[in-house]
């Protein structure tokens, strides 16, 4: 980091700031249903493997590669998957993992800016946001847009550190839980990308990804920032 100074935090949500206890698989089966893919089969066990290859992905791309570029068929399948999420949240199906909203207060009281980000439309961000009473929780939150890309690419961070005015990606640093948090936090230049083991994937697949730090939990990602 030379004699820079952390100005950003990026986090991501489910997995890494969010526990969501599975509901991104139960809402899975609902899209499966919508897009025609089998309820059983090899067809349907390769369709539920590409979903967790791919987690940190925006959803409607996945849906996209699952239904062989059917826009229809994906739409189907988005909107089916973000009702199911979106159904499942409000009924309080998703809770915060221990201590992130503290570590986020944290981090802000220290001069560092947060934004959160997620794979999930706006709509279902939102959904999230209000179910945890987290509107006013972080500087910004990004989603997937036609203007923003999903992960892998770097776009939802750049947005964040155009919008809130950072100077230099070198900056920033990233937490998420999957591999594609990783890439995009790699391609986006962030001085510290940091993988957390409370989600999807684990310290091999991590690392493999490029991340500069493993850490237990966002309460010790928040700690490895403001030591």
């Amino acid at each position: 980091m030379s004699d820079l100074t952390l100005r950003l935090a990026v986090l991501d949500m489910a997995g890494t700031t969010v526990a969501d206890d599975g509901l991104v698989m139960h809402a899975f089966e609902a899209a499966t249903a919508a897009a025609g893919i089998p309820a059983t089969g090899p067809e349907h066990d390769r369709a539920r493997q590409y979903v967790l290859d791919t987690m940190g992905q925006s959803k409607i791309v996945v849906f996209r590669a699952l239904t062989g570029g059917d826009e229809d068929r994906a739409q189907q399948a988005n909107a089916a998957f973000e009702n199911a999420y979106g159904a499942a949240v409000a009924d309080g199906g998703a809770t915060e993992i221990a201590g992130a909203a503290e570590t986020i207060g944290r981090l802000r009281r220290a001069g560092i800016k947060v934004a959160l980000t997620t794979g999930f439309s706006a709509a279902t961000r939102d959904r999230l946001l209000n179910a945890l009473g987290w509107n006013d929780i972080a500087d910004l939150v990004v989603a997937p847009s036609t203007q923003v890309r999903g992960r892998p690419y770097p776009d939802m961070i750049l947005t964040a550190l155009m919008a809130l005015q950072i100077d230099d990606v070198r900056e920033v640093a990233v937490l998420g839980d999957t591999a594609n948090d990783i890439t995009s936090g790699v391609r986006a230049g962030a001085g510290i990308v940091a993988g957390t083991l409370t989600g999807a994937h684990d310290d091999t697949a991590l690392r493999a990804a490029g991340a500069t730090h493993i850490v237990s939990s966002v309460t010790e990602f928040g700690d490895l920032l403001t030591h």
